[in-house]
């Protein structure tokens, strides 16, 4: 099959897979040009023997590099071709607007043989009319399977588990299980472990794969199995998933349901996408731009951002009031409204700072009692003493700049109490957030800014109008 197009008369140019990336590993703009020039020629056979080779997760990158209309044209051009797993590596907003574009038969045509958690992560972003419409064209097993999965909360492990396994009675052999594994033609294309249940299918114990192809043939499953179980509750929150990943150094583990029975199994490749999109989505809240992606639209990104702006609005209002305070104090001393914003931005930063290692801290469960009082202890005699150091150089600096020995006193002060206050406010915030069900990733940096800038200018403003005699 010919994959040439041409750019010219007489000139044929051909699109080599291997060539979709550069030096960079960023997708080539002229490996995408002259996809698009294939597209724009209908020239729908060399489309698809150019894609078919991908990686879902390079059609992925493909998909988001074209623009909607090129995308929704590529999609319909592959037809029964296109690799909807490659819909689970683009950005949400990318795979909403291609699903909206496809009928629901396509897509039933295209989740049947995902793998489940696959399936999953594309109908959950259906409306319910149309993902019960989708699930009503598949095979029932696989409906029953899907539905099963999609019944779990939003972002549990339930959501985000493979229903295919290797499940065995504990009265079999090694051999058994062997010949088991070589008749039976419907197996998980991966797999790390086999598990041990019952006849209720409640998990008995598990066997890696590298103690069970060591163990000899006449070997009893029971007597090979691990009975130290590590299980996954379905309802249990993918991120607590994820952190017993990380503590019991797993690569799978089994997920049961309320009755302890074995429902599915959680593999470190859908760990790593959780690990990826719970850090992408912290990273997201501390800067308060909700969830939005590279790919959303201009109104979306406005829409998402506008909330806290006018949240900030009104801390920076309340803030000026503290300002306003003092404004005939700062008539009769200029040089305090040049140096005011010097003591708010250093309790600021210093206060962010703190507060990043007390959420992060939050978010791996890191704090008990004991690692508590230590980080309070230890915050507040950080603030002390970068309190002092800066106080020391600002002080001098005020000295030098006006010539006023006891102004750069006064911003001394106000230097020390505000980085102690920043400190404080770093990690009482936050923690005081997660007291109250609030995620303080979302709204800690709002608040520790206003405490911040109240205090700082408070502090530098008040000292200055009782030491100078201004009020």
């Amino acid at each position: 099959m010919s994959t040439e197009f041409e750019t010219e008369p007489g000139h044929e140019v051909g699109i080599d897979p291997n060539a979709l990336r550069d030096s960079e590993d960023r997708i080539s703009p002229l490996w995408i040009e002259r996809l698009r020039a294939y597209l724009e020629a209908g020239r729908d056979e060399d489309v698809g023997s150019v894609i078919e080779p991908l990686h879902a997760a390079d059609l992925g990158d493909v998909l988001e590099t074209l623009d909607p209309p090129e995308r929704l044209h590529l999609v319909h051009v592959l037809g029964d071709r296109f690799d909807y797993s490659a819909l689970t590596e683009v950005d949400e907003s990318v795979r909403i607007e291609i699903m909206d574009a496809l009928p629901n038969a396509a897509i039933a045509r295209g989740v049947t043989g995902l793998d489940n958690d696959d399936a999953v992560a594309l109908l959950e972003d259906l409306e319910q009319e149309d993902r019960d419409e989708v699930l009503a064209k598949l095979p029932t097993f696989e409906r029953l399977s899907l539905k099963r999965s999609l019944d779990f909360p939003e972002d549990s492990a339930g959501r985000r588990m493979q229903t295919d396994f290797i499940a065995i009675p504990p009265f079999w052999t090694v051999g058994q299980t062997i010949d088991y594994l070589r008749r039976e033609k419907d197996l998980p294309d991966e797999f790390y472990q086999i598990y041990v249940v019952d006849a209720s299918y409640q998990v008995l114990g598990t066997i890696p794969l590298d103690k069970f192809l060591r163990a000899p043939r006449a070997r009893s499953i029971e007597g090979l199995m691990n009975t130290n179980l590590v299980l996954v509750d379905a309802n249990e929150d993918q991120e607590e998933a994820a952190r017993d990943f990380e503590r019991y150094d797993l690569v799978e583990v089994g997920v049961v349901d309320e009755s302890r029975r074995l429902v599915g199994v959680l593999t470190i490749d859908d760990i790593v996408d959780v690990i990826h999109e719970e850090a992408d989505e912290d990273i997201k809240l501390l800067a308060g731009v909700g969830d939005e992606d590279i790919s959303g639209s201009t109104i979306d990104t406005v829409r998402s951002r506008v909330p806290w702006l006018v949240i900030n609005l009104f801390t920076a209002v309340a803030v000026s009031f503290v300002i306003g305070l003092f404004d005939a104090t700062i008539e009769q001393m200029v040089s305090l409204a040049v140096l005011m914003p010097i003591v708010a931005s250093m309790g600021g930063n210093a206060g962010t700072q703190t507060m990043t290692v007390t959420v992060r801290a939050l978010a791996m469960r890191e704090l008990d009692g004991s690692r508590l009082r230590r980080l309070i202890t230890r915050e507040m005699v950080v603030g002390l003493a970068n309190g002092i150091i800066f106080a020391v150089l600002i002080g001098v600096v005020t000295w030098l700049r006006f010539g006023d020995v006891q102004l750069g006193g006064v911003i001394a002060a106000a230097m020390i109490i505000n980085l102690i206050v920043a400190g404080t406010a770093g990690i009482l915030i936050p923690i005081t957030l997660e007291k109250f069900k609030a995620d303080p990733a979302i709204a800690s940096a709002v608040f520790v800014t206003t405490v911040t800038d109240t205090v700082g200018f408070f502090a530098f403003l008040g000292i200055a109008g009782l030491w100078f005699g201004l009020f």
